[in-house]
């Protein structure tokens, strides 16, 4: 459904997921006179407590996806992996924003790399594989070395194997399940860097500035901004980000991954891969913008005007992963830290549990 609704106060979002970033969508639709319903699979949904309303059914269920349709005026989501019958089922009820389109890219490594270069967006070399066969002739051409990615359900390290020298590459198919893949190019990049952007109904967009990412055992762990890049490329940052979600037709906020290489050549970017939501690496727009990227896509698929997504601080978000939570008190002592805690029953080694944003005065 394309039309171009637009919500006032009062209005219903509905959300697709209920994990922390659906809770925090909701935290931002409430404080814009918005309510939420809350659809997941999961009955101990940390954002049911923070909305209006929710449905636990699985999202193959045609009549709870009906009864959810009818409640709404608008559907969004807060993770990639939506099935796509899913959201083309709701589509047809009601606007599905951002639409399937995004999913289709972002879904599958394949058809994200093809759009992106489509596009006219740098990214490493690539090719497609769904053999061993497949894995050693691309290798060949690549300098033996690579990263092995299925090509859906990957995320924080899952579906992804390193092949750096000649004794990884036997078995390395079926090491990832024997399932159609990707091979990238093993990147000498400096460090790793991402943009939150969004894109109204409209089609006018918003960049928040380029940030500075560090991960560890596969999960982000710090974010922070400014991310020490020369001027050109933060500018290039921002026009590929609207680049990608301009060709989409994209309504909402996404989160654009990117490698920095430095070389001779000065410095330069690689696209990763893409988010169609809000995004962990944004976090920090929550206590050093005036309008956060929760509210920015809240906004954005109300078809509102987009905010301000001007930086007034510096800031460090840090990730509290697993049993880091339980430092929750020492945090709130600190003077220039913000905690966000996600509401979640269980701690668990590996679980996003919270994050901490430490906002310091504007230097850049």
């Amino acid at each position: 459904m394309s039309a171009k609704i637009r919500l006032v106060p009062g209005d219903t979002i509905g959300i697709l997921g209920g994990g922390q970033l659906g809770r925090m969508l909701a935290q931002s639709a409430a404080s814009l006179g918005l309510k939420t319903h809350i659809y997941c699979p999961d009955a101990n949904s940390p954002a049911f407590d923070v909305s209006a309303a929710h449905t636990v059914a699985p999202y193959e269920d045609l009549e709870a996806l009906d009864r959810f349709a009818g409640s709404v005026a608008v559907v969004t989501y807060e993770f990639e992996n939506v099935p796509g019958p899913t959201a083309a089922h709701l589509d047809a009820k009601v606007p599905v924003r951002p639409g399937a389109r995004a999913l289709e890219v972002s879904q599958d490594r394949l058809f994200e790399k093809q759009y992106l270069t489509d596009a006219g967006v740098a990214i490493a070399g690539f090719a497609e594989i769904n053999s061993q066969q497949d894995l050693e002739t691309a290798l060949a051409s690549l300098g033996g070395k690579g990263v092995l990615k299925t090509r859906r359900f990957g995320y924080d390290g899952k579906g992804q194997l390193m092949i750096r020298t000649p004794g990884d590459v036997a078995g390395a198919f079926e090491a990832i399940g024997s399932v159609p893949a990707v091979l990238e190019d093993l990147i000498a990049f400096d460090c790793e860097v991402s943009v939150i952007v969004a894109r109204d109904l409209d089609g006018t967009c918003a960049c928040y500035d380029i940030a500075r990412n560090h991960h560890e055992n596969h999960i982000l762990k710090t974010s922070a901004v400014p991310a020490g890049v020369s001027e050109a490329t933060a500018l290039a940052a921002r026009e590929m980000a609207e680049r990608i979600v301009t060709g989409l037709g994209y309504v909402g906020v996404m989160g654009v991954e990117m490698f920095l290489v430095r070389d001779g050549a000065g410095e330069r970017l690689l696209v990763n891969e893409i988010a169609p939501r809000v995004h962990n690496s944004g976090h920090w727009t929550q206590d050093a913008c005036l309008t956060s990227q929760f509210e920015q896509h809240i906004r954005a698929v109300a078809g509102w005007p987009l905010g301000s997504a001007t930086r007034h601080s510096d800031a460090v978000m840090e990730n509290l992963i697993g049993f880091d939570a339980d430092g929750w008190d020492k945090v709130l002592k600190e003077p220039s830290a913000a905690l966000h805690l996600y509401g979640k029953s269980e701690t668990r080694a590996g679980r996003k549990m919270g994050h901490v944003n430490r906002i310091s005065p504007k230097t850049a």
